[in-house]
């Protein structure tokens, strides 16, 4: 899948959003991309994922994991398309766990999956998860990265659009000097 026609799907949909943005990583942005608009339609995911799959074919997966919230649904349908298992990690006391019984030992070969990459936190701290746990991460998947190309992993890493979209720290946002409105569409914010 081409990123032109990832991109229709996004505005298709209605996931391409612009106004005033507090990500999840506190950082705000004039434009947004709201992942599970796409999530929500398994026609659409299961295209989406399917392309992203394509990317770890010869990586000998066995289990897909994802960040809790927006990493679950690209994780189970991504696993999906590769025939393996699926888990997420969630947030307890402000640290990613893996919980509800979900096991992740030293034979699993394991691709980490987002919705969306900004700043590559929380898929670092699942990484380091991961190994803690003796398993091996054999890559990074993604639907969006909105890093402006600056997010790396030690791994080998595929997002299916790249855009280079603007952020601003609050403290010098210029949305938030002229006064406009903020949505935080994301799961979590790290800024209140």
């Amino acid at each position: 899948m081409r990123p032109s026609e990832v991109m229709r799907l996004f505005q298709g949909c209605g996931a391409w959003m612009e106004g005033h943005f507090v990500l999840s990583s506190g950082l705000h942005s004039r434009e947004y991309l709201q992942c599970a608009m796409i999530l929500q339609h398994p026609t659409l995911s299961a295209r989406a994922c399917q392309a992203l799959s394509q990317r770890f074919l010869t990586d000998e997966v066995t289990c897909v994991a994802g960040p809790a919230l927006g990493g679950i649904l690209v994780a189970y349908e991504t696993a999906r398309q590769l025939g393996v298992r699926s888990v997420f990690a969630e947030r307890q006391e402000g640290k990613l766990q893996i919980r509800r019984g979900f096991q992740v030992g030293r034979k699993d070969r394991v691709l980490v999956v987002e919705d969306v990459v900004t700043t590559g936190g929380s898929v670092e701290e699942l990484i380091n998860l991961i190994r803690e746990v003796g398993a091996e991460v054999v890559g990074v998947g993604a639907l969006v990265d909105r890093s402006s190309g600056w997010v790396s992993f030690e791994v080998k890493y595929h997002a299916l659009l790249s855009l280079d979209l603007k952020t601003f720290p609050a403290e010098a946002c210029p949305l938030c000097k002229e006064g406009v409105p903020v949505t935080r569409p994301g799961s979590r914010t790290l800024v209140p």
